[in-house]
């Protein structure tokens, strides 16, 4: 939003500590999170590591005048929050490593299954690997095309930085469904490891979900349980949906795209070529110019 004078007492930005007197946490529950009482390790789906989230309540928080960074100045607030996201939305080139991860359990499962060498399997690897890197190269891009500020830090490219954050709205998504779908059906009909240490169920568990000879029966629900976990239970919270709502929900990221496109010089570029432009060359190249310089050279406002 941008704001308006009538807006001044909203135009706050400050920095408090996480243990600050007025602030409730209020602790998030998540699918599948009980299953980290119940012993054991395998049905958490990730042994060592989860997400958490929480819902947070200020009540009258103090916050002194030295980490206070906006009091009432509107006229910097939309500055403020479009550089902030340029540089968060850039930040999202991180999910490329969580999905490495994804791939790589989605391939465990298919050798594990004696099927990684199967063309199709191949190719799905290969359509997440492809999706994956297209996060990572726009995330890249847009730090590699950042611009210096007085101050001499750098603000990621704002095009590059949002379409980066768009990509990630979406083809998590899809690496996900492609991880699911080499995981099988098998991923959320598993039996609890339980019954996989129970005196007469384990024995039986151990017999009718052997995939490979050389594979251990648990190895193989363990990976199961990965490929679940990121995609369904509670990493799926960081991966998929943090993915769609973090540093703005979809239409964020296309309002600033709207405002960048520069669709007007586009425009006067494909007329010039079809021949029907009344703007002369030296004109198009001074506009390609003018273009240029706000995009690669130093910020001196």
């Amino acid at each position: 939003m941008r704001l308006e004078a009538a807006d001044k007492d909203y135009a706050i930005v400050g920095a408090i500590p996480v243990d600050a007197a007025g602030i409730t946490y209020i602790y998030g529950r998540q699918s599948c999170d009980t299953r980290s009482t119940e012993g054991g390790d395998i049905d958490a789906g990730n042994a060592q590591f989860a997400g958490q989230e929480a819902m947070i309540i200020f009540e009258d928080v103090f916050i002194p005048n030295e980490h206070v960074f906006l009091d009432g100045e509107v006229e910097f607030a939309s500055t403020l929050v479009e550089r902030f996201t340029c540089y968060h939305r850039r930040s999202y080139v991180c999910k490329t490593g969580v999905g490495d991860v994804l791939i790589g359990a989605a391939a465990t499962i298919a050798d594990y299954n004696g099927v990684e060498r199967a063309s199709h399997i191949r190719d799905k690897l290969v359509e997440m690997t492809h999706l994956n890197e297209t996060i990572y190269g726009t995330g890249i891009a847009a730090s590699h095309q950042g611009i210096k500020m007085k101050s001499g830090a750098f603000l990621p490219d704002e095009m590059l930085a949002n379409v980066c954050k768009h990509h990630v709205t979406r083809l998590p998504y899809e690496i996900g469904r492609l991880a699911q779908d080499l995981a099988g059906g098998l991923m959320v009909t598993l039996p609890s490891e339980r019954e996989l240490r129970h005196e007469k169920i384990g024995p039986m568990i151990e017999k009718y979900l052997k995939g490979r000879a050389e594979i251990a029966t648990e190895d193989r629900i363990r990976i199961l349980r990965l490929v679940e976990n990121m995609t369904l239970g509670r990493n799926a919270v960081g991966y998929l949906t943090e993915s769609m709502h973090g540093a703005g929900s979809p239409q964020a990221q296309r309002i600033q795209i709207a405002r960048s496109m520069q669709i007007e010089l586009k425009k006067e570029l494909a007329k010039a070529l079809a021949g029907i432009s009344s703007t002369t060359r030296a004109e198009i190249e001074n506009d390609l110019s003018t273009y240029m310089a706000r995009v690669f050279a130093p910020v001196t406002n």
